[in-house]
């Protein structure tokens, strides 16, 4: 599967059961591994760790969970929002909403 990025800002997330999740905010990338890690369907402009680790546990979806992406995003439905723990230390860390130099992952905002 190959789109561009910034063509996934906006879409439509949808599991295999027809369900809606939502649609794609944020991306978070592993910079060291080239991959995409986590889409999520609410921005990550948060003061607390609570809150952020609220967004990456409720309303994130990791990326291994994508089946397809072309006209919308279609999801396994098993396990369909979960992030690891150490994202949450990384958003916390982050004083900057697009970059977080500490770490190996990058959150980038597409605004239309």
């Amino acid at each position: 599967m190959s789109i561009r990025l910034s063509k996934l800002f906006g879409m439509d997330i949808y599991d295999v059961d027809a369900g809606y999740k939502g649609k794609v905010y944020d991306i978070i990338i592993n910079l060291e591994k080239g991959k995409l890690e986590t889409i999520t369907t609410e921005p990550l402009k948060v003061k607390t760790k609570s809150d952020a680790k609220k967004i990456l546990t409720e309303k994130s979806i990791p990326y291994k969970n994508v089946k397809s992406a072309k006209d919308i995003i279609l999801i396994s439905s098993r396990g369909a929002v979960s992030t690891p723990d150490e994202e949450v230390d990384n958003v916390r860390r982050s004083g900057s909403s697009s970059t977080r130099a500490s770490t190996s992952s990058t959150r980038y905002k597409y605004r239309r």
